[in-house]
């Protein structure tokens, strides 16, 4: 075991060191020598690694989010496009000025998070509550006495008490839905968060967010679907962080969180959870060409959604995502769920059980999943064959993959005929496609929690 050990501390510094290297450029580059020019708002200059890591570029061949022309976010970015920020205010100046035209501003931008921003912060530092947000004519109490399926029935809600409450939601979208242009790097100085916000990145290629940690994401005005489900559920707008309709994402080494605010706290109404949370990392609406390395997903229900719908259409050919050394710690389900995409799961390591557990990875409409070198450490009830979920796919690659069972000894398994034994229809093993674009070694499975353990999430990145 310590000879094991060994390995995999040799093979984590290596990779942990091999980004720096990629960091190197030209003195002559705008930011090498005068850290002094390169910031807003901040009182002691960027040091030399931050400013590096601002200006690195995803790797070559590091996934799907390196195909085409590649993904250097605002690794361009003249002297006066580099930011440092503190609040929501200046995080949109930053941006480009106006949060309603941002998502529009293609000019190379660095934008670098200092401590704690809230969503629901004005202007003037005020933070604003879900009654402030409210349009005048809703109310929960009136909302839950209006629609209560005893009085409505099963139907979905309608009228104006529910349309002041999507004009409620609106209200919320323009203060804690922060838009974010192409050609765009956001980097977290150490323990930067972002919190009560959704930071969308939607018809933005050339995106990179690294070192953030993303903390309740929560709608105030969630909607009562009584058609969702046999007993109806509660479904809410805002993901922690969203992709939509953008190509060449790099999402790395962040943290994602409910924070104090967990969905297992949330009340039970209609005798339904009152779900205040959707996505962690959602990558939906045509989107491709993403990659998401070495992130931490910390005890949520809904992880991570790659696609929306199963309408065949425009997401044909589209959805394209590698995750890789990524930590699913704790969460119930989506980890991820996959519609019509060539999605590559590899070395990723998985802390699963709990109550509420409904699967790890979801097979959707013409997907085309390939699981390697994935460690499953799995919860007491928690089985191998609970780890895949149809959702109306006809196949999943899985290989070299490790389960951890509670009360058992660490073994190979091979997801799909563990699925098959105890579900029907079987699924087919080969999804039909071998992913090329992968960058460093890929670990054995039984290293992959010594290694996504230590260098997963954010604040573990040299600054």
């Amino acid at each position: 075991m310590r000879r094991l050990a060994a390995i995999a501390t040799s093979i984590t510094i290596a990779l942990s060191a091999a980004p720096a290297a990629a960091l190197a450029r030209p003195a002559s580059h705008p930011d090498a020598t005068d850290g002094s020019q390169l910031q807003r708002g901040a009182s002691a200059p960027l040091s030399p690694l931050a400013r590096q890591l601002g200006r690195q570029a995803l790797p070559t061949g590091d996934g799907w989010a390196a195909a085409g022309p590649g993904t250097t976010g605002g690794s361009a970015a003249s002297a006066d496009q580099i930011h440092v920020v503190s609040s929501r205010a200046e995080l949109v100046d930053a941006l480009g000025g106006d949060n309603a035209t941002n998502a529009t501003n293609d000019t190379p931008k660095i934008v670098y998070v200092k401590g704690r921003i809230d969503g629901f912060e004005t202007a003037d530092g005020r933070l604003l509550s879900c009654t402030d947000l409210a349009d005048p004519g809703y109310s929960l109490e009136a909302y839950l006495a209006a629609y209560d399926p005893a009085v409505w029935g099963r139907v979905t809600p309608s009228g104006p008490l529910e349309e002041a409450r999507v004009r409620s939601v609106t209200n919320q979208t323009r203060q804690t839905q922060i838009n974010v242009g192409p050609n765009t790097t956001i980097v977290g100085l150490r323990g930067a968060r972002l919190t009560g916000l959704t930071l969308m990145i939607d018809r933005a290629p050339n995106v990179i967010v690294r070192n953030l940690t993303f903390d309740d994401a929560r709608d105030c005005f969630p909607a009562w679907s009584p058609t969702d489900g046999e007993a109806g559920n509660w479904n809410s707008q805002f993901d922690l962080l969203s992709v939509r309709r953008s190509e060449n994402v790099w999402i790395d080494h962040n943290t994602f969180t409910d924070g104090d605010n967990p969905d297992s706290a949330q009340p039970l109404y209609f005798g339904r959870p009152y779900q205040v949370h959707d996505g962690a990392l959602d990558i939906t609406h045509t989107a491709s060409l993403v990659t998401a390395s070495w992130n931490r997903f910390v005890g949520r229900d809904k992880l991570m959604l790659i696609g929306s719908s199963n309408t065949v259409g425009p997401d044909v050919g589209r959805l394209n995502v590698t995750l890789h050394h990524n930590l699913f710690d704790g969460g119930l389900q989506r980890l991820p769920r996959v519609r019509f995409g060539q999605v590559d799961v590899y070395n990723n390591a998985y802390r699963l059980g709990g109550d509420g557990f409904e699967y790890a990875i979801g097979v959707g409409v013409q997907s085309a999943v390939h699981v390697e070198n994935n460690h499953f450490t799995l919860g007491t009830g928690v089985d191998a064959a609970d780890l895949l979920y149809d959702w109306g796919g006809t196949a999943i690659t899985t290989r070299g993959n490790w389960v951890d069972p509670a009360g058992g000894l660490p073994r190979p398994v091979d997801l799909v005929a563990a699925y098959n034994a105890a579900h029907d229809p079987d699924l087919s093993p080969d999804a039909g496609w071998t992913p090329s674009l992968r960058h460093g070694p890929v670990l054995p499975a039984p290293l992959v929690p010594l290694a996504v353990g230590s260098l997963a999430g954010a604040d573990r990145l040299p600054q």
